[in-house]
This record gives structure tokens, C-alpha cells and sequence, in this order.
């Protein structure tokens, strides 16, 4: 199974998979690979694995700035660990620990092991194993890949052929039964790297999902792919393609409608994942059992419902309208409608204020209570309107005779 420097070329037709060293230079260049390697070179049975070394063979650039890295250990797990920085998580009865490094990234060091699964989509009893039977217990062939500072490259039966003729395999016939999850990540794989997955395996997640394997799985675990799936560089095709296979159902996407709320959504405060999904959910319910929480789920519902703004609306009645909305719903209503609108509400009209308060008003006269509500919320609408100007005296006039 150990290959070193080896796959130099490609096959005709598709990209080629670079050497074991070129991968580990690949990985040298991440902001944080260098001393992560440089800390491996001391532990000859510690590895780099998964994600991080397939991309590495392709050529492609981690999705993010600070990418997050796998190191199985066969042996000390925890050594290796603690040599690597600070380690924030520890499961010891697993071996299992997350480290953060200097730079901020987040390495994830476990101990080589097999997993058997007691029941489908239970999560597994863990065993300690070598590196071979832990490459085995991987989700597809093109993650079971392992690179160690010494650019030593260990890779699963087929994973090298399906990297270079991108396939995406499954192990064993039991493996989408055994974890339903993985149905997301084929999905994701498949769409993030332009994939395929071979007959076998597409004809086994079909059928898992024909068969119920999703309902063996908690939500909060299924809510966590969904997560992943909106966070890819094409959640909409992401989402397209679990629905294809039977993941979600019900959801109306449209690119359009999607790009246009994202342009409206002010990043600095929105989140474009919530917002992409309550674009698309069809009713204010569909988002309930797939572990969001109480403030991500009244961000979807909110979306869910937004109504298509109207260019013709005067700014007064928007802004009463969108007041109590979160940013994303805003975006939601302003694709769904006049999104210059919406745009003018986000950027001007949330931000106006008057120049006097309920205590002005009381101060000049007006009975404490619900009337000086009223009052303030009309002078602001006629401040929206154009009717008032900045002027506090002007504003207290109106205030007094609306």
C-alpha cells in the first residue's frame, strides 16, 4: 500500500495527480504546513490524511485561508499533540485530540483505529489499528490517502486510480448504511471537485435512501452536512444535488433569486448561509429537527415568509415593515421583489433617527403613555417621507400637533 513519490502524470482527458513530493510541498505552502510538518519529522509514524492530501495531489487550493488538517497517529497520539501547540480538545479514551496551532490552524489528531458499527447509523466502537485499516475505514477511496513529512505516501487499494479518473468509491456495500452522513459528503465531493461517483456507488446511495438510512440519523448530525453543503463555493448546486438523491425535498432553487439576495445581504452583519437557505425552504416549518438554533431558525423562518418589497412603497411604510426583520430576510424580500429598495432600507432608511424623544414630548405637554408612541412613530414616518427635516424644534412642532 506505501507509495513514495510516485503518479507524476494523468490520463488523457483528465488533470494530472502530482507526486507524493509535490504534494508535500503543496501542503508546506498552507499557512500553518510548514511547522506542522516540520513538528511530524519527529514522529515517523504520524500522517498527514484525508482532504487535505487529496487536494494536495490535485493541485487545488484549500477552501480556506486557515484549512483545518487530519494527522493519524500510529502510537502516541497524544505526544504527537501536544508537540503541535495547544490542545484545546482531548478525548482520551479515544485518542482523539484538536490542537490550535500558532497560525489558527485547527489539526485534528487521532490514533490510527478500525471502527465497527453496532447498528446503522449508530456511531462506531473504535479499536486502535494501523495505518492501513484506518485508510480502510475512510469514507471514499479518494480520502484514503496518507502523506508524512518524509513524503512517504500511503494510499488505499484504487484511491490513486480514482483520484486521477475522478471517481468517487465507497469501501463496502454497508458503508452508506453504516454512516447516512456520507450520502452529504458524496455529494459535496461531487460538486466541489467535479466528481463522479462509479456505478456501484451510485447505485448504493440510491438505494440507501430508498431504504430509510437517513432516519437512523439525528438531526443535529444531518443539520451539521447541511451546514457543510451551504458552505461549499456552490452551496445552490450543492443543494441541488442532495435533493437529486433524496436528501432535501421541497426546495425551489433559483440561482437567480438566490444571487440577487446575496447582493442586498450586508455581509458584515448577515449570514449568506441562512440567507441562501431562506431563499430556497419552501414554508416557514421545513427548517424544524435539523439542529439549527432558536436564533438560526427564526433567521429561516423570517426568510421563509419575507414578501416581495414594492418599489412604490413609501420609505415610512418599509421601514415599519422590515423594522423587526433580520438582515437576511430583508435580502430575502428585496430578491424576492424591488431589491433597490430593500438596498435603501439596509444603507439609509434603518439608520434615520429623530433629534427628540418620548420625554421632549411629555416635557411639552403630552400625557405619559401609548399616545407619545404614536406620536414619535408618526413624526419618524414623516421624517422618512421627506416631510421633516433634521431640525429638533421642527420635529417637536410636528410631534406636538399629529
Amino acid at each position: 500500500m506505501g507509495q513514495q513519490g510516485t503518479r507524476g502524470g494523468g490520463v488523457a482527458g483528465s488533470p494530472a495527480v502530482f507526486s507524493s513530493r509535490q504534494a508535500l510541498e503543496a501542503l508546506r505552502a498552507l499557512p500553518c504546513g510548514d511547522r506542522v510538518l516540520g513538528v511530524l519529522a519527529e514522529f515517523p509514524d504520524a500522517w498527514i490524511v484525508g482532504g487535505a492530501v487529496r487536494d494536495a495531489l490535485l493541485g487545488r487550493e484549500t477552501l480556506d485561508a486557515l484549512p483545518d488538517l487530519d494527522v493519524t497517529v500510529v502510537g502516541d497520539a497524544a505526544a504527537v499533540a501536544r508537540a503541535l501547540g495547544p490542545v484545546t480538545e482531548a478525548h482520551e479514551r479515544f485518542g482523539t485530540y484538536v490542537v490550535e496551532t500558532a497560525e489558527g490552524c485547527v489539526v485534528d489528531v487521532v490514533t490510527a483505529r478500525t471502527e465497527r458499527y453496532d447498528a446503522p447509523g449508530a456511531l462506531p466502537e473504535v479499536t486502535p489499528a494501523g495505518l492501513e485499516d484506518d485508510l480502510l475505514r475512510r469514507d471514499f477511496t479518494i480520502n484514503a490517502l496518507a502523506l508524512n513529512a518524509a513524503g512517504v505516501l500511503h494510499a488505499a487499494p484504487a484511491a490513486l486510480d480514482d483520484l486521477e479518473h475522478r471517481r468517487l468509491r465507497v469501501f463496502h456495500a454497508a458503508s452508506f448504511r453504516d454512516d447516512p452522513t456520507r450520502l452529504w459528503r458524496l455529494v459535496r465531493y461531487a460538486v466541489r471537485l467535479g466528481f463522479t461517483p462509479e456505478p456501484a456507488t451510485d447505485r448504493l446511495a440510491h438505494e440507501a435512501v430508498r431504504h430509510g438510512a437517513l432516519r437512523t440519523v439525528s438531526g443535529d448530525r444531518l443539520g451539521a452536512e447541511l451546514r457543510l453543503a451551504l458552505r461549499e463555493p456552490d452551496p445552490l448546486s450543492a443543494l441541488h444535488a442532495a435533493q437529486n438523491l433524496g436528501l432535501v425535498d421541497g426546495l425551489a432553487l433559483d440561482p437567480a433569486l438566490v444571487a440577487r439576495a446575496l447582493a442586498i445581504l450586508p455581509r458584515a452583519e448577515g449570514r449568506a448561509d441562512l440567507t441562501i437557505l431562506g431563499a430556497v425552504i419552501p414554508d416557514a416549518t421545513w427548517a424544524d429537527g435539523w439542529g439549527f438554533d432558536a436564533r438560526e431558525l427564526a433567521v429561516l423562518r423570517a426568510c421563509a415568509q419575507a414578501v416581495p418589497l414594492d418599489a412604490a412603497a413609501p420609505p415610512s411604510a418599509v421601514a415599519r415593515r422590515l423594522r423587526a426583520l433580520p438582515v437576511e430576510a430583508v435580502a430575502v424580500a428585496g430578491a424576492r421583489g424591488d431589491g433597490d429598495t430593500a438596498l435603501r432600507y439596509l444603507g439609509a432608511w434603518r439608520h434615520v433617527r429623530l433629534a427628540i424623544d418620548g420625554d421632549d414630548l411629555i416635557a411639552a405637554g403630552v400625557p405619559q403613555g401609548p399616545d407619545v408612541g404614536r406620536r414619535l412613530a408618526a413624526t419618524l414616518a414623516a421624517r422618512l417621507d421627506g416631510a421633516l427635516g433634521d431640525d429638533r424644534d421642527a420635529q417637536l412642532a410636528f410631534g406636538l400637533n399629529c
